[in-house]
């Protein structure tokens, strides 16, 4: 594993979201819409929505046929509306319009699942969390790095396994790889920095 990790972080030594944001509140909004979406989709709706709200008060006065004038580009629109909403109202009436910082209040809101709060308690508040997605359900067990099937069971696998130096920018690194080299359709094996100790390559 540190072998794996040494290598990433050589190559990019300080990951990031690709979601854009302005504060922890847009964040949230952000990884909420990305849901079975592109960040790229994503931040071309949010680049204006975050100009006119970025704060619970401000979304909430915007309304949902505002909201969704913004964000209808996005797949699942309408329910996300709903979320964002729902989630700054729950925000202003018991978190005094703040972002919580950890996982059981994050999970709270409408819209928010682990990943979600994994992301936000990583990203903002800087904690060794691993937000699964799909690029981490599938490419973690084929390539070696984790084991189990199921989001939590790949996430207990990895927390386990990573050495505690490399926690904080791992699932980004993983993500990346996943986005950009080891792709579902056509793997870019001969651009990847760990071909040579790949599980998937001793098949």
């Amino acid at each position: 594993m540190k072998i794996v990790f040494s290598r990433w972080k050589a190559q990019n030594p300080s990951p990031a979201s690709e979601l854009d944001y302005v504060n922890p509140f847009t964040l949230l909004v952000a990884v909420v819409l990305s849901a079975q979406a592109t960040d790229k989709s994503v931040n071309l709706a949010t680049k204006k929505l975050f100009t006119v709200a970025d704060t619970p008060e401000k979304m909430i006065a915007l309304g949902e046929e505002k909201l969704i004038s913004y964000i209808k580009t996005i797949g699942l629109y309408k329910n996300k509306a709903k979320h964002v909403l729902g989630l700054s109202e729950k925000l202003i009436s018991d978190f005094e319009g703040k972002v919580p910082d950890n996982r059981e209040d994050l999970m709270k809101l409408p819209g928010v699942g682990r990943k979600t709060a994994n992301v936000v308690l990583n990203v903002i508040f800087h904690q060794p969390t691993m937000p699964v997605d799909t690029h981490l359900l599938r490419i973690c067990p084929k390539i070696g790095l984790a084991q189990g099937k199921t989001p939590e069971q790949i996430e207990n696998s990895l927390l386990e396994r990573i050495p505690d130096e490399f926690l904080q920018n791992a699932h980004h690194w993983i993500l990346l790889h996943g986005r950009y080299v080891c792709t579902a359709r056509n793997p870019h094996c001969q651009d990847c920095l760990i071909c040579d100790i790949c599980k998937k390559n001793e098949d």
